[in-house]
Formats: C-alpha cells, sequence, structure tokens
C-alpha cells in the first residue's frame, strides 16, 4: 500500500491559503517580497523607452493587479485546472520594459507559464507559437497590442471554437498607489510542483516549426541563482539589458538573476543604438546609486558595433574628451557576452578598453542553461568559454560533440515526446550539436555539427524555416539558405536561390526578395547576403543539398569581394553588387 506523502499534513485539514494579495509559496516570490519590504524599496526596472523606474513593490502591485484582471477573464476549466496546479500557458507579447516585467511576474503569481514571444514576428508566425503552446491567454504591452490582437483574429479565423481567447493590456492593470508592503504575504499552502512548466522558450527548429523549450518552475530560482553566484550579483548591481526578452540569454542571464538578488534592471528594447550607449556608459563615471550600471551582457554584434562606433566618432576626439567614455566604460564591473564566438580583434580591443581585463564569455543553451562560464576573475585563457559550472555534468563525444546533463536542463519539448526523447543519446546526455574541445579545465567551441542554425546578432535561426518562406515565392525554384562569416553579426543570413525559367534576364534583386518576405519573416530573418545560380543547386546521392560542401562553394573565403554576390546595405537600403 503507498501511502498520500501528506498524510498528516496540516493542509489537508486547513482551507487553502489564497487570496488577492497572497503570492504563491515559491523562492522567487519570497526573494521578490522581501526587497518590497525594505524601508526604501529598491529600484527593479528603470524602462529607458517609457521613461519610467519602479520599485519592487510597485512591481508586484502591478503584477498582482494584472493577475486579478486575468483570472477575471479566464474560462471556469482553466481556473480549475490553475486549483489543481495543472500545466497552464500564457502568452506575453511584448520586447524588454516594464510592462513585460509586470506581464512576466503577474504570469507566474496565477500559477502558469510565462510564453514569450517577440513582438518583431509577423501575425501569422505569432499566431502559431501560441497554438503549439495551447496558450490560454495572451498579455500584451501597449505597443505589441496590435499584434496580440491579429493573433486573436488569426486565431479565429482558423478555429472558431478558440473565437474567445482572453487578451489582457498590461498597461490597463499599472496602479498609481503602491500596495503597503505588511498587505502582501506569501501562501502556506504547499509549494507547487516544482517539476511543473514554469517557462516556455521556442527553440529556432533545425527540423521544421520552432520546438517550445519547457522550463520546469525550478529554473526560474535555480538557474538564475547560478548566474547571479557565479558573477557575484547583488543588490547593488546595474544591468544594461538590450537584448532580446523571448530567448534564453535575454531571460536566464540578465533578467531573472537580477531580480532574485534585488538588483536593478535598466532596459532599452527596440533597435541597438551605439551612439546612445556610448552616451550611457559616459554617464557611467559620474553616476551613483543605481544609476550607475555595474554589468553589461550583450552579444558579439552589439561590442562590433560598439568598437566600430568608437573608431570612427570618439577616438577622433580630444584626448580628455576620450577620457570621460573610457572611464566610463572602466566603471562597469562585468561584461558578459554569450549566443556565438567573439572575434578576438573584437575581444582584443575591449581588453585595451577595460585596462586588461577581459569581456567574460558563456555556453549555453535554450534547453541547457549556461553550462560553461568563463572564471570572473579573467584567468579563462582567451577565446575559451572557460569551466563546467556546478553540478553539471558535461562531456564531449568521439566526434567532440558537447553532450550535457545538468539541474536547470529543460523537462520537454512542447507536445513533441519524440522530439524530447530524440534529443539525448543512449545515457540520456543531451546532444547539443555543437563542437568543442577541451584545454586542461577549459573548453573551446569550435562550432555547430549541423549548419542549418545561423547565429547572427544574438538571435538563432533556422534556416529551414527562412527556405520555407523563400520556396514560397512564385518566382523561386530551389533556395540553400545558409550562415556565412560575419565579424558584426557572427553570421549573416546568406540565399542561394536559382530562379524559374519564366523570371526576366535582369534576375533578381536582394531588396526585391526582402520585400517579398516582409509580411512573412521577423526582420532579422531576412536574408542579408544572396547569390543567384543557373540551373539546378548541387544535390548527393540521397537526393540532399549538401551545405557543407556548398556554403564554401558559393561563399568562399573573402565572398564579399565577389561579383556574383550582392549585401545588403542597411544605410543605403539598396543591394551592393
Amino acid at each position: 500500500m503507498v501511502m498520500d506523502p501528506r498524510t498528516g499534513d496540516r493542509t489537508l485539514t486547513v482551507p487553502p491559503h489564497t487570496g488577492d494579495t497572497v503570492l504563491p509559496n515559491l523562492p522567487f516570490f519570497e526573494k521578490l517580497l522581501r526587497y518590497a519590504h525594505r524601508r526604501s524599496p529598491p529600484i527593479a526596472i528603470r524602462d529607458v523607452n517609457a521613461g519610467i523606474e519602479r520599485t519592487y513593490l510597485q512591481l508586484l502591485t502591478d503584477a498582482i493587479a494584472l493577475r486579478r484582471v486575468l483570472k477575471g477573464t479566464l474560462n471556469q476549466k482553466t481556473l480549475k485546472q490553475l486549483e489543481n496546479d495543472e500545466e497552464v500557458f500564457i502568452a506575453l507579447v511584448a520586447p524588454g520594459g516594464y510592462e513585460y516585467a509586470v506581464g512576466f511576474i503577474a504570469i507566474l503569481a496565477l500559477g502558469a507559464a510565462v510564453v514569450p514571444i517577440t513582438p518583431a514576428l509577423p501575425v501569422q508566425e505569432a499566431k502559431s507559437l501560441v497554438q503549439r503552446a495551447q496558450c490560454v491567454a495572451v498579455i500584451s504591452s501597449n505597443d505589441a497590442t496590435p499584434l496580440a490582437q491579429g493573433i486573436k483574429e488569426a486565431i479565429r479565423a482558423s478555429d472558431p471554437n478558440k473565437a474567445n481567447l482572453p487578451h489582457a493590456i498590461v498597461s490597463h492593470s499599472l496602479q498609481r498607489t503602491q500596495l503597503p508592503a505588511s498587505s502582501l504575504t506569501i501562501s502556506s499552502s504547499p509549494v507547487p510542483n516544482m517539476n511543473n512548466a514554469g517557462l516556455v522558450i521556442f527553440t529556432s527548429g533545425t527540423t521544421g516549426p520552432p520546438k517550445g523549450a519547457v522550463q520546469r518552475r525550478s529554473y526560474i530560482s535555480s538557474a538564475a541563482e547560478d548566474v547571479a553566484d557565479h558573477y557575484r550579483l547583488n543588490e547593488s548591481d546595474t544591468v544594461l539589458h538590450l537584448l532580446p526578452v523571448h530567448h534564453a540569454t535575454g531571460i536566464g542571464v540578465t533578467f531573472l538573476p537580477l531580480l532574485v538578488v534585488g538588483g536593478c534592471i535598466e532596459f532599452r528594447s527596440g533597435s541597438f543604438d551605439p551612439a546612445w550607449t556610448w552616451e550611457r556608459l559616459r554617464r557611467n563615471a559620474t553616476a551613483n546609486g543605481c544609476q550607475r550600471l555595474t554589468v553589461f551582457s550583450g552579444v558579439p554584434t552589439i561590442y562590433t558595433r560598439l568598437m566600430r562606433y568608437f573608431e570612427t566618432h570618439i577616438a577622433p576626439l580630444p584626448i580628455n574628451e576620450q577620457e570621460h567614455y573610457i572611464a566610463g566604460v572602466r566603471d562597469v564591473r562585468v561584461f558578459l557576452c554569450g549566443t556565438s564566438a567573439l572575434p578576438r580583434p573584437i575581444q582584443d580591443f575591449w581588453t585595451r578598453m577595460l585596462d586588461g581585463r577581459q569581456i567574460l564569455t558563456r555556453y549555453g543553451g535554450t534547453e541547457f542553461h549556461t553550462v560553461l562560464k568563463a572564471d570572473i576573475d579573467g584567468s579563462s585563457p582567451a577565446n575559451s568559454v572557460g569551466r563546467v559550472s556546478p553540478g553539471v555534468d558535461l562531456k564531449l563525444s568521439n566526434e567532440g560533440e558537447i553532450l550535457v546533463k545538468g539541474p536547470n536542463m529543460f523537462s520537454k519539448y512542447l507536445n513533441a515526446p519524440e522530439a524530447t526523447a530524440s534529443a539525448h543519446d543512449e545515457e540520456g546526455y543531451f546532444r547539443t550539436g555543437d563542437i568543442a574541445f577541451k584545454s586542461g579545465e577549459n573548453y573551446f567551441i569550435q562550432g555547430r555539427a549541423s549548419l542549418d542554425i545561423i547565429k547572427s546578432g544574438g538571435y538563432k535561426i533556422s534556416a529551414l524555416d527562412i527556405e520555407r518562406e523563400v520556396l514560397g515565392l512564385e518566382y523561386v525554384s530551389e533556395v540553400m539558405v545558409v550562415g556565412v562569416e560575419d565579424e558584426e553579426f557572427g553570421q549573416r543570413v546568406a540565399a542561394v536561390v536559382t530562379l524559374k525559367d519564366s523570371i526576366e534576364p535582369r534576375g533578381l534583386r536582394l531588396q526585391e526578395l526582402r520585400k517579398d518576405l516582409r509580411g512573412v519573416l521577423a526582420g532579422y530573418k531576412m536574408p542579408t547576403v544572396l547569390r543567384i545560380v543557373d540551373g539546378e543547386i548541387p544535390k548527393g546521392a540521397t537526393g540532399k543539398v549538401q551545405k557543407k560542401v556548398l556554403r564554401p562553394r558559393y561563399f568562399p573565403d573573402g565572398w564579399r569581394s565577389c561579383k556574383a554576390v550582392q549585401i545588403w546595405d542597411p544605410v543605403q537600403a539598396k543591394a551592393k553588387l
């Protein structure tokens, strides 16, 4: 006879401890509430675009108000699922900022899992993600409301049974006055199931539609604390958050870790602006308190653009003016970089800029968090991603592929049991698809085992997704999409296209291709390199295009000087031949 583990538990004999200002019995909310209880509650979020700062107490006040609105829109079936601690998913359509933070915390406070979706997606692509996650509601920031409404309308058109998908706008729930900190409590009911879903991050999807990688509730605090402990984050830290908030880095490295330590997150969403960023760094030299940036998290594209801006606009200035910018940079305690390798010339520039300190690189993934990190004392060898994180079991296959097990692994791909199983080897290690070598305790990333994932400007992009859309154009016969190396973006999205016989002899211009893809692909997925070829794209014996062979043929070393290659110039808004 199996005994109920709760036999004799006091919660079996008393009513559930719930209420409008009662937060779930989770470590994440205990931490937030402690910071809200400070006599002078610290600033949690500074939203540059909105021009606001909000404390931890205000953040919880607004999250509770939004939770109340959400509860009022959900049907009885969903409310019962939440009451029974079943897995429920809610989409959050918002860029990085205060409304994103409120929505994220409100969903967790409701007992549901957060499904972040970038506002940069076309309606149909965003709708597909909402449906794949079987979201019971959509939350949007004010700016992303048109997309959220478009998602609702697209779902209604395709499935009349889902005609009333609830939609809440974060800004409508923001409160003018804070709740008294003493009115907020943590539930004394049992701890919610930590193995249930807390977060869904969609992968780029190498073999079909993107897969929703489900992170457990335990990830919310555990992964954040792993990052916070490694980089010595604390209440006095402020991070400049410029990264997408629907990807693992923007959530698990730059958002949650600062919240669990009571730090400040300064959001500036939208297109990266090197001029604004340098001015923000210049002001850092004389800033105090949470106005002083102590943590900067970027990707190679950001560091490359900052370097080029400095060389073009700041280096020509008188030495005494340059010193203000350099002093502001050196006042930042730690610079972080992930998603792809940082080219040596870029690292060398920043090492000089930081007076000998290095940008700290790391390695991780959507499914397995950050498992390799360069040491904060700068002792890791140049170009390495450091040592294995505590508690992680990591090894290299005979081919050099990184295989990993760890405490912050994803639980599953949403509604895809076969894909979940096939992502692991026979011993249960997750197969990352990345190739590395080890020297001493440190690891060095060499690249991907597959050529179907393109890492460009901080995004992980599926070449197959782009190929599907390009092939949908009436004038395209065949297409092959690959990543080509680029100092600024890490990789560029490059397309090799063959045209149908009916196309005019003048061929196809890159700007025309991008214009025709605008309604179906997000801007960061658009090809920026194009090569038109005659006849068919060569294939192997099995009928498959062999990208490993063809990429260097069509885009050899020095591909920029090849006359047959068109390159997108965003400044002139036209292709160069």
